[in-house]
């Protein structure tokens, strides 16, 4: 057996194949499992999905939002057992593959138009 082959079957158990198919420009919520204390609960982040590393079971995606004034990023990776699930709101149209200089714009500017 390759070492491919053994890389491949080690993995396979940890996909998670109900993740909806998410591109970068997208607005997504993310249910992240929180625990605190004792307890645990599903904290939802909104956002637009600015970056994108695909690498089968180590896919992440990076989300920004803006919050009280200030932008939040955050990196999760798809296939987390922390990772409730993904809501894709909208589909954004873009033509490149990291919106980073969104980051240098504000209001109506960081727009991204939707596809239809």
């Amino acid at each position: 057996m390759s070492k491919q082959a053994i890389l491949d079957s080690v993995v396979k158990d940890h996909i998670k194949g109900d993740r909806p198919d998410i591109r970068v420009g997208d607005v997504v919520k993310a249910h992240v499992k929180v625990r605190e204390g004792g307890k645990e609960r599903i904290q939802v982040f909104e956002g637009l999905v600015i970056a994108a590393r695909n690498g089968g079971v180590a896919k992440n995606i990076t989300v920004r939002k803006v919050a009280s004034g200030v932008g939040v990023e955050r990196t999760f990776p798809l296939h987390s057992p922390n990772i409730e699930k993904f809501e894709v709101l909208r589909h954004g149209k873009v033509r490149r593959a990291k919106l980073f200089y969104l980051r240098d714009k504000v209001g109506k500017a960081a727009r991204i138009e939707e596809k239809r």
